[in-house]
């Protein structure tokens, strides 16, 4: 296909944009393609638990580490780092889902859960769809219901779909 697509799983804290990526990868999955997920965290993350051999190299001071089986592998590097370059390690997959991201332009689902916020707070030229349990609505963006995943995944191969026929 080419380069992959990006899309945004966008939303507040607690929204659900995890639960959202983690029953939407299955039903992408099953239609062949392959898709990755970054992760931005506004926090300091810690990226191997401590006590962990990696953990404990990361601790005592590395600038990195590195750990492999033969089928997967994990680097950790002390450097600055932009989704692009994140997105750049990623060249074999299909689609690529940022999770966060909400005050970029990159097209995106948004997540409004009513139990966390009212209201989107991504521009809503970037809103591919708000995902919700709301009633809520934007002119000329899809509203799907956040407990329906099918919904948010069909909505994704159908732009996906249009893009692929777009740039064919």
């Amino acid at each position: 296909m080419g380069k992959p697509l990006v899309i945004a799983v966008s939303g507040v804290k607690n929204s659900g944009k995890t639960t959202l990526i983690e029953a939407m990868l299955p039903l992408l999955a099953e239609t062949g393609l392959r898709v990755a997920v970054i992760k931005h965290d506004g926090h300091c993350f810690d990226p191997d638990p401590p006590g962990t051999d990696t953990g404990r190299f990361m601790a005592a001071g590395a600038t990195g580490t590195a750990i492999f089986d033969g089928k997967k592998f994990e680097v950790v590097k002390r450097q600055p780092v932009t989704e692009e370059f994140l997105i750049a390690q990623f060249p074999e997959t299909d689609l690529i889902l940022l999770e966060g991201f909400k005050y970029t332009p990159w097209p995106k689902l948004e997540v409004v859960r009513g139990e966390i916020s009212q209201a989107p707070v991504s521009d809503p030229a970037t809103l591919l769809a708000l995902v919700t349990d709301l009633e809520l609505s934007l002119p000329g963006i899809p509203t799907l219901p956040l407990r329906e995943p099918k919904a948010a995944a069909n909505l994704l191969l159908d732009y996906i779909q249009k893009e692929r026929d777009h740039h064919a």
